[in-house]
């Protein structure tokens, strides 16, 4: 099977449910090629769309909730599809080089331009969408897609209620890597990483977004007096993970003898020299900044790794945003989640089911967000209850029901799998 998975890097996770599913097909034989539409077609308006959607995220919120929820009206949809058209021709020669049996499209932009390029009798190849959140948009929907993978149930009947029929829907899961579904031993994990396997350990999420809102939430959890440890994970945000870096070496300083300033002072200037032979920007930090303790709290902070799936199991909670793809590995985990800085929109919604189902709760700022973690941490049945309706939830099948819809839509079969 020859397959084109057209995506897109604004939000992350289109593109990474792109690849969970190239290397479970590629394992089976499949052709499989990944591209970034909009990158593809033109790099300039690739970089204004990216950096466009991260500056309203990050600095104007509410202006992307109200571009979020216009966009989500049919008259809108139209004016979107116009635009498209225009830039979707520049898919063709892929299209007709690398003739695929199958394409798949894991953004709504690229799923509305090869729909486009459907309707008008350009191409005419079997198309399916993943949708990477756990509530459907108008943007994402089109006249000549065959099949949806929806997160959940419940988008069946949303979707029907913009115009798509039942039958199109299969609500699969997202799909995400394999690695996130095998189970690892938290114990060993824990004493791999120097923390104590009896100890609950809360999981800090942070991305790339922001920097204030998560030392804020880190400084609070760290007044709870009850005893806990902590992993922070802040990728490849490097101003995150030197301002968490000074909050735990402040910690230290307080309590410490004047033998550990010492020794604190020796390791600092050993870190420094290698910063210099290194280079300034070399973040692969495997030997001296990969974890760091605090006093109160024990704490690990962890730059960018793709061991994101074994920290998860070693955890009891995690606070994070709720982005479609991290909720899906958490969930895959079995995990409870604290949702903080939901972008309003498909974030705002994808906290809604989690809380909903029990799976999660909504942090709040200060002092109320650190008492809520402390309830959680402190009363183990209500955590047992949230980690059970994650288990409950189990889409661990996602990525082989996937490749037989696939093979099946290639067949022009829309039986129920």
């Amino acid at each position: 099977m020859k397959v084109i998975i057209l995506s897109a890097t604004t939000g992350g996770g289109h593109m990474s449910a792109a690849n969970a599913i190239k290397n479970y097909l590629s394992d089976f034989g499949s052709d499989v090629i990944v591209l970034d539409t909009i990158e593809y077609i033109n790099p300039i308006l690739n970089k204004t769309i990216t950096e466009g959607y991260e500056y309203l995220a990050k600095k104007r919120p509410n202006i992307y909730k109200v571009m979020y929820e216009t966009a989500n009206k049919e008259k809108i949809m139209k004016a979107i599809t116009r635009v498209n058209s225009l830039i979707s021709k520049k898919l063709i020669p892929l299209v007709n080089e690398y003739k695929p049996d199958v394409i798949i499209t894991t953004h709504p932009f690229s799923t509305e331009m090869v729909s486009r390029l459907k309707g008008n009798g350009k191409i005419n190849i079997p198309i399916v969408c993943i949708m990477t959140d756990y509530a459907p948009h108008r943007t994402w929907i089109n006249d000549h897609v065959d099949a949806y993978v929806v997160a959940n149930d419940e988008m069946i009947k949303s979707m029907y209620s913009m115009g798509v029929p039942y039958w199109k829907v299969y609500p699969y899961g997202i799909p995400i890597d394999e690695g996130f579904y095998a189970r690892k031993d938290k114990k060993i994990v824990l004493r791999e990483m120097g923390l104590n396997p009896d100890l609950p350990t809360l999981l800090i999420m942070a991305g790339s977004f922001g920097v204030k809102n998560i030392l804020e939430i880190y400084k609070e959890i760290l007044g709870i007096a009850i005893d806990f440890q902590i992993i922070v994970i802040t990728g490849r945000n490097e101003q995150l993970y030197d301002s968490i870096e000074r909050v735990v070496h402040g910690e230290r300083e307080k309590k410490e003898t004047s033998f550990e300033a010492v020794c604190r002072f020796g390791s600092e200037l050993k870190s420094s020299f290698l910063k210099l032979y290194k280079g300034n920007k070399n973040k692969n930090i495997n030997v001296n900044k990969k974890f760091k303790e605090v006093h109160r709290k024990n704490t690990r902070i962890i730059y960018f790794t793709k061991e994101v799936d074994k920290y998860m199991q070693a955890a009891d909670l995690i606070i994070t945003k709720p982005g479609g793809l991290t909720i899906t590995e958490a969930l895959a985990c079995n995990i409870p989640m604290a949702i903080f800085d939901a972008i309003p929109g498909q974030e705002d919604e994808n906290a809604d089911f989690l809380v909903n189902k029990n799976m999660a709760i909504r942090l709040e700022r200060g002092e109320k967000g650190a008492a809520a973690v402390r309830e959680l941490l402190a009363c183990d049945g209500k955590l047992e209850l949230m980690r059970l309706s994650c288990r409950t939830f189990d889409k661990s099948d996602s990525l082989r029901k996937i490749k037989v819809l696939l093979e099946r839509i290639c067949e022009n079969l829309h039986t129920d799998i």
